[in-house]
């Protein structure tokens, strides 16, 4: 049985912004997993970790105390922190998948920094599943959390975030499957092209 098994790695990232181009990441956590690729079931947390860095960009430092509002992470706990790269690429490297909600963000943030990301298969767990199908009235992290009893509130911190997506994968659909079962079945994201590749090679 422990042959089948396989490593995911959920993550998630807090920001100045929402532009890749013009914000940049300030926290990262990620959370490896054990589980069962054919039927979704989560077996054990092997690892978990999460990092701080101080934006460098100009944009991103001007950007920061609108992002305060959203994340709560006083600029004063990133001032001379940086991601330890060693330690988060081994992450990476373990992990036979990813899953974030609302992944295509937490990517086309993190490719920047670790171009490696892009050759690992991606799966979203806001938009492999259908949520409103199901009866919620959106997929966003807070409503799913609040309405499977996990926790009524969020902190926007990383860390917490995955901490109740695990628990959100636990729990079994209408369907009776594994949620991580239906992510997993819906299939991996298409590789991260930034906007100037695509306008290339939609004119190409």
């Amino acid at each position: 049985m422990r042959k089948q098994e396989k490593l995911g790695l959920l993550l998630d990232v807090e920001t100045t912004g929402l532009g890749p181009t013009t914000d940049e990441i300030i926290e990262l956590a990620l959370k490896l997993f054990s589980y069962h690729p054919e039927t979704g079931e989560i077996l054990d947390v092997l690892e978990e970790d999460s990092f701080l860095r101080e934006p460098v960009s100009d944009s991103a430092r001007k950007n920061y105390n609108r992002a305060f509002r959203v994340h709560g992470i006083p600029y004063e706990a990133v001032r001379g922190k940086n991601f330890y790269d060693v330690k988060i690429k081994t992450f990476f490297y373990r992990a036979d998948a990813v899953f974030a909600h609302n992944a295509s963000f937490d990517r086309s943030f993190l490719v920047r920094m670790y171009p490696e990301v892009n050759e690992l298969n991606w799966y979203c767990t806001a938009k492999n599943v259908p949520w409103k199908q199901y009866g919620f009235p959106n997929g966003k992290l807070l409503t799913l959390i609040e309405a499977h009893g996990i926790s009524n509130f969020q902190t926007h911190r990383a860390m917490d975030d995955i901490t109740y997506l695990l628990e959100l994968l636990k729990k079994r659909s209408p369907k009776g499957n594994l949620y991580l079962q239906e992510v997993l079945d819906y299939g991996p994201m298409r590789k991260y092209q930034p906007a100037a590749s695509r306008s290339r090679s939609k004119m190409g």
